[in-house]
């Protein structure tokens, strides 16, 4: 009866029963720590087995009840004073100081828990409770996975979570996918396992557990094309983006079925978008003169007919799960992490999110649907407007009864729904990108959010204001320092001084950024409030030192913000760079690798660790040097350094695939690992990024002659190597050298170079290219460009410097001699007449050096071309 009671949200009665009220009992809850006032007692009950299942039950309606009074509404109909009893002090302690209490015991790994949360005692409680040893109960371990979650958005930034937190789920799993298993159950658990990783930024990890998930449910889904329209006024129709999507038939479920008050199956989409139903959010028309509610699809079937899921009409596809939907969020949230930012990202969320808005099936399901549409709309002019009323809306809706608890927590756990105050700080955020300044700073403040209050007046470009707030919230003449101290004196004093450090140690941190002059004693004085755990305060210190360049401190602070929280990307960066200033490789290597475990789609960081892979080659091979003979592993682990920068290069340009800086070094380290042909593929994009705003500078001469120099060493005929089958099989599969890279570079030619620059060096490589391939013809046309541009065919009449007319007359003699080669070769070309013409007009342009040595060697020139003839 008491878990049936949790199950249709009944919390009031769970959490005063008979065995609430004896496992509440505290002693001493005044002066002690809620794990030190407990004993968590249950003298009624002597099967093990069944107190460890109420225990259960109790920490389950704890855990719901905090979420109901922060996430889902509506109004809890509970407080914590009626639940816990002290025995040392039988008077009614306030549920202010009792939340106070759960609130700085809920401030984790330097981080200070949200301090407006209603009933954090609840949450604590849920914590404790799931923290108890169990032999019984398999489920608990998924349970403490669902607090953590609910924790990790009670606090500033993300925390790491001790490392066994996973450890236990394993087992539980294996025993949900087994024979005997529930699919729909291993579904839900590898789904919040996602999202877990996806609040940790993990976004591999997290696609993977979410593509897990519909592997256990037996979703099927396919991102592909229908032809359809957008707008009013299209005549044609064009492909459209269009998810298909289909659940599993599930026929001992109740939930497949769909209400027939929720879901018309006679409904047309334009009628969906219409409806209305009492107990789901308020969907907001988007009444645009252009674009309509939602592409209207003309199509009956995909423009994929290999498809699995080709029978579904785009028009009419069949509702989806409510966990499915659940799935295709998540999935969601995932393209939006791991997607470039540019367009195709919201082109690429639309279809996921239509999909589920379509067929409303659940309210908590169809506020995170219409909160991820909210997002997506928000950078587009004409849905802005709908975006910020949706979301207004989403907000407004959170304290009425429009939909019972047990379907607003039926789905829960599978959606990263935000908090009620995480929804309006987004509402918030929304008004500053429009402007709408005044309104976003009456929120903030409300919510005491006191960073974006001071964001806000710097905005304003009013930094006295916001200096003026935090010091009345530090001194007490704000109305959240004010009522900090009125709720302190129901505390013996040794308490009051402990309240809410993590967030003093905030504001002076806050303060610290507002003054640099008085910087380092106020993130000191943050430092100290916080007995040594505010990570702010160091990373705001390391950040002050570094920028200052005191990279010895800096290390030091930043040594200790990392420790504190691992998990901050930016703080491992700082530190790297502050290591590379001290020229210690080896800490800037662990600090970069740190850097792109957490997200590895920082480019900027994968190139620095490559530069750190380099710096370490070279120092070891300057401390080598002294050493005589040949080190064979050292000549080993130089090469290993060296193919862990270009590896890390190739990663990072995934993500700075326009960064031609790390284009330059990711092809200078190809070069030296023997990477030819991503040597190749780097120098067209440099050229591609460059060549507008530097011409031939942007091309690496040195870099393309030593291509040219790959292709052209092995033999030109695949029949003139020896004899050797692996090797003429080499000489075409290998695509660093010879046949395998001769079209790389030839593309990098004929498609990239010379269509934007040239040079002589370049089109003297172009035709040793050519010579190769035995392309007379092209090849001497390659020769004359280059003299065309060289020094030869470019000297001016009057010119005085003779050491420049000694390198024309041997740029002369060259292409001389080349007409003498290829000439013959060329059908239709009269090569010796081209020739005395070259040598007659710069012998015309050069007469002032006619008492030069180097003069009778044109008219020789000229003599044997006669001659010749």
């Amino acid at each position: 009866m008491l878990a049936k009671d949790v199950i249709d949200g009944k919390f009031r009665e769970v959490l005063t029963s008979l065995w609430a009220r004896a496992f509440f009992r505290a002693s001493g809850l005044r002066d002690n720590s809620y794990e030190e006032s407990f004993s968590w007692q249950l003298p009624s009950v002597t099967d093990e087995a069944e107190k460890e299942l109420i225990q259960v039950v109790l920490a389950v309606a704890s855990l719901h009840a905090f979420i109901q009074a922060n996430w889902t509404g509506p109004e809890l109909d509970i407080n914590p004073s009626e639940v816990i009893v002290d025995m040392m002090n039988p008077t009614l302690i306030s549920d202010e100081v009792l939340d106070m209490k759960a609130v700085s015991e809920l401030a984790y790994g330097g981080e200070p828990a949200y301090h407006l949360a209603q009933h954090a005692t609840f949450l604590r409680l849920a914590q404790l409770i799931f923290a108890l040893p169990y032999r019984h109960c398999i489920s608990v371990c998924w349970w403490r996975l669902r607090t953590m979650i609910i924790h990790e958005q009670l606090l500033d930034e993300a925390v790491p979570l001790p490392t066994d937190a996973h450890d236990s789920l394993g087992s539980l799993l294996q025993t949900l996918t087994g024979d005997t298993g529930d699919r729909d159950l291993a579904g839900r658990l590898q789904l919040e396992q996602g999202r877990l990783e996806h609040i940790f930024c993990h976004d591999k990890a997290a696609s993977d557990r979410f593509v897990q998930a519909a592997r256990a449910t037996g979703l099927q889904y396919e991102l592909t094309g229908a032809l359809g329209r957008r707008t009013k006024f299209q005549q044609n129709d064009l492909s459209q983006l269009v998810l298909l999507a289909e659940s599993r038939k599930r026929n001992d479920s109740p939930a497949e079925a769909v209400p027939d008050d929720l879901v018309d199956q006679s409904c047309t989409p334009d009628d969906m978008s219409n409806m209305t139903y009492s107990n789901l959010p308020v969907t907001l028309g988007l009444n645009d003169d252009t674009l309509l509610e939602q592409t209207i699809f003309t199509s009956s079937a995909p423009s994929s007919t290999t498809s699995q899921l080709s029978h579904l009409d785009p028009v009419s596809q069949p509702p989806l799960h409510p966990l499915d939907q659940c799935i295709l969020l998540s999935l969601c949230l995932n393209v939006r992490n791991t997607s470039p930012s540019h367009g195709l990202t919201s082109e690429q969320m639309s279809p996921y999110v239509a999909r589920v808005i379509s067929h409303p099936k659940n309210w908590s399901v169809h506020t995170m649907a219409l909160l991820l549409r909210s997002r997506l709309e928000s950078g587009r002019t004409r849905t802005v407007e709908r975006s910020v009323l949706q979301l207004q809306a989403l907000v407004d809706q959170m304290p009425t009864a429009d939909s019972s608890l047990p379907e607003r927590l039926l789905y829960f756990h599978s959606i990263p729904l935000p908090s009620k105050w995480e929804m309006e700080r987004e509402l918030a955020l929304r008004f500053l990108t429009l402007g709408v300044v005044k309104s976003a700073l009456e929120i903030f403040e409300r919510l005491e959010m006191w960073e974006e209050v001071v964001k806000c007046w710097q905005s304003m470009e009013m930094t006295d204001k916001a200096v003026a707030i935090v010091r009345d919230l530090l001194e007490g003449r704000k109305e959240e320092a004010e009522s900090v101290i009125l709720r302190g004196k129901d505390l013996p004093s040794p308490r009051r001084g402990k309240l809410d450090s993590a967030r003093q140690a905030k504001l002076w941190c806050l303060l610290g950024d507002l003054e640099p002059d008085n910087a380092v004693g106020h993130y000191e004085r943050a430092w100290a409030l916080s007995k040594e755990t505010s990570g702010r305060a160091m990373r705001s210190l390391g950040g002050y030192y570094f920028a200052r360049g005191e990279f010895e401190k800096a290390i030091s602070c930043l040594q200790r913000a990392v420790k504190i929280n691992p998990l901050l990307s930016r703080s491992w960066f700082i530190l790297g760079c502050t290591y590379i200033r001290l020229e210690n490789w080896e800490g800037a290597r662990d600090s970069f690798s740190r850097c792109v475990s957490i997200d590895d789609e920082d480019g900027e960081s994968w190139n620095n660790l490559a530069s750190m892979y380099l710096r370490l080659d070279s120092s070891q091979n300057i401390l080598e040097s002294d050493v005589s003979g040949e080190n064979q592993p050292s000549k080993a682990k130089s090469f290993s350094n060296r193919m862990l920068a270009f590896r890390a290069l190739k990663q990072g340009l995934k993500y700075s695939y326009d960064n031609w800086r790390m284009w330059t070094n990711y092809m200078i380290v190809a070069m030296d690992v023997g990477e030819l042909s991503e040597a190749c593929r780097a120098l067209t994009r440099i050229v591609e990024e460059r060549s507008a705003k530097t011409g031939a500078e942007c091309v690496d001469e040195e870099v393309l002659e030593r291509l040219v120099n790959a292709v052209t060493r092995v033999p030109a005929g695949l029949d003139q190597s020896a004899g050797d089958d692996d090797r003429r099989r080499d000489a075409v599969n290998n695509p660093n050298e010879g046949h395998g890279l001769l079209r790389r570079v030839l593309d990098l030619f004929d498609r990239t170079i010379l269509p934007r620059v040239s040079s002589p060096r370049i089109f003297r490589a172009y035709a040793r290219l050519l010579t190769f391939q035995s392309r007379w013809e092209d090849a001497l046309k390659a020769y004359l460009d280059w003299y065309r541009c060289s020094v030869a065919g470019t000297f001016e009449k009057g010119e005085t410097d003779a050491e420049k007319w000694r390198e024309a007359v041997n740029e002369v003699e060259d292409v001389v001699d080349v007409l003498k080669n290829f000439g013959p070769r060329v059908q239709g070309i009269n090569w010796r007449h081209q020739a005395r013409s070259i040598v007659r007009t710069f012998m015309g342009r050069s007469k002032d050096f006619d008492d030069q040595a180097e003069w009778s060697r044109l008219v020789e020139f000229q003599s044997e071309l006669r001659t010749e003839e």
